[in-house]
């Protein structure tokens, strides 16, 4: 991923997997041999409610306590993957977990390697057709994540140095509940991303300079079989960065 950022001229990038840090010390090195800045993150699978609220962590920096933390929830992820085999099999679909543990290549695991083995063994056509006949929420074979509340992500991530962000939140990013996740502390906003409107952009762009949090944007990629996904398609301003670089001196002072 570092040496594609670097290929088409990004000058920093964001490495956020789902409740791993394994690749942070890798691409760090990387980097710093090609010249392109990487900045140390996270993305958690929070609760609001009953919906699932995604929160990035950028720029930690003491992350010892978050480690242990993303241990059990590595634990979890990996108990759901298993229960969601197993109730695919029962609806027919005879994908293998062995296989679900190869597409995720030693990582964290979720949905999406569940469906690629899908898509690998012909029980699906796509990404889309496995999440909508049988993985989304409220889908035959949908399970339930372990609960980690939005105040907590938020806390964790501060512990650890770094900016709570709420990631993508498209037309959900209203000032009624980003005013109530600033009540618990977040940082900042995602606002570019490739879910979101131009109306979104405008919206989150105006609530994030009302609240005085920082921006932030990126291409979300999920690695090359991403669909239409590309890395750097979102070009994000250089002013962002130094306004995250900004609050996290502040913070740390």
């Amino acid at each position: 991923m570092v040496r594609e950022a670097h290929r088409i001229g990004l000058a920093a990038i964001a490495l956020t997997d789902h409740d791993t840090l394994g690749g942070i010390d890798e691409a760090t090195r990387t980097g710093a041999e090609l010249g392109v800045r990487v900045v140390h993150g996270i993305e958690l699978s929070a609760v609001e409610g009953d919906a699932e609220t995604h929160i990035l962590g950028l720029h930690l920096t003491d992350t010892r306590e978050l480690e242990s933390r993303l241990i059990g929830l590595r634990e979890m992820r990996r108990s759901r993957a298993e229960r969601i085999v197993r109730r695919l099999n029962e609806l027919g679909v005879r994908v293998e977990f062995a296989s679900v543990l190869e597409q995720a290549a030693g990582g964290a695991i979720g949905r999406p390697h569940v469906a690629r083995a899908m898509i690998a063994e012909g029980w699906a056509v796509d990404f889309r057709d496995a999440f909508e006949r049988y993985l989304g929420n409220g889908k035959p074979a949908f399970v339930a994540k372990d609960r980690l509340a939005v105040a907590d992500a938020i806390s964790l991530i501060q512990r650890a140095g770094g900016l709570a962000v709420l990631a993508h939140p498209s037309s959900g990013g209203t000032r009624e509940r980003i005013e109530a996740f600033v009540a618990e502390g977040l940082d900042g906003v995602e606002v570019r991303h490739p879910s979101h409107s131009a109306e979104d952009v405008a919206r989150l762009s105006a609530l994030v300079e009302h609240f005085g949090l920082v921006p932030s944007g990126g291409s979300d990629w999920h690695g090359a079989s991403d669909g239409p996904r590309t890395l750097g398609m979102m070009r994000v301003p250089a002013e962002w960065l130094e306004q995250q670089d900004g609050r996290v001196r502040v913070r740390a002072a």
